[in-house]
């Protein structure tokens, strides 16, 4: 039997239409909006995107049933939701060195932080820990598919929360991140834009594609492994994506940051 051409033009279709979408994926963009909106960008396109109520209700289940398993240790207290008008002035000693320790539901996961190419950012993140800021906040956003990352630091858990001041990116040319890939161990900012930063960073726990616009201020020194757990637990993506609340229930129940 003859083979049908169009059988077979519509099969070179199709798997060039999967090829497409396996690149979009990983051309994914990490980015939070302020101002209610979470914003996704794909392939330079902005798009809306916002955590529904049915989101945030599969996630409570997900987190309240997590709490008894991996990230168990869930210390008591809520936010402290404190605002500022203005970012804090430069006061760390950018030719020392600074460390923090996420003390999660999870686990402890240390950082090193780079005073050194981002001043500003380091300066923000010990201001932040040092006030309680990030204490008792939940990681709002794993990712598990084209960009493996943990995202945290929002104090509404909802993605869209932050400090009340912005600061400006920097260190973006970090050879590092040149390529297009943000590798495992990387702590780095999320944003809505070119420079505006607040509270909100994540951890890159895989190497991850994503273009160079988010700031990189440190690295993850131990805690790798805890952050693989999480992302094996999942998240409670409802359309496969692997993007969303992780299952497990993660909270920062405090930051500890100090110059070494």
């Amino acid at each position: 039997m003859s083979e049908d051409p169009g059988a077979a033009r519509r099969a070179r279709m199709d798997a060039l239409r999967a090829q497409e979408a396996a690149k979009a994926k990983r051309r994914k963009l990490l980015i939070f909006g302020g101002g209610g909106l979470a914003v996704l960008v794909v392939v330079g396109l902005v798009l809306g995107l916002t955590l529904s109520s049915s989101s945030s209700s599969k996630s409570s289940t997900a987190t309240s049933a997590g709490s008894a398993g991996f990230c168990g240790n869930v210390a008591a207290g809520s936010p402290n939701n404190k605002q500022w008008a203005n970012p804090p002035a430069l006061s760390i000693d950018t030719k020392a060195t600074y460390t923090a320790t996420l003390k999660t539901s999870c686990g402890d996961i240390g950082l090193k932080l780079d005073a050194q190419h981002a001043p500003q950012t380091v300066n923000s993140f010990v201001f932040l820990a040092k006030q309680g800021f990030f204490d008792h906040t939940k990681c709002h956003r794993l990712t598990t598919a084209g960009i493996y990352v943990l995202q945290c630091g929002d104090p509404t858990g909802t993605g869209t929360g932050g400090p009340g001041y912005k600061f400006n990116d920097e260190y973006l040319n970090d050879p590092a991140i040149q390529g297009g890939t943000y590798p495992a161990g990387t702590l780095a900012m999320a944003n809505s834009g070119p420079n505006t930063n607040g509270s909100q960073f994540f951890l890159v726990y895989k190497d991850s594609q994503l273009s160079a616009n988010y700031t990189p201020f440190g690295t993850i020194t131990s805690g790798l492994d805890i952050l693989n757990r999480i992302a094996a637990g999942g998240t409670d993506s409802s359309n496969g994506q692997g993007d969303g609340h992780p299952n497990d229930n993660v909270v920062i129940n405090s930051v500890m940051a100090a110059k070494q």
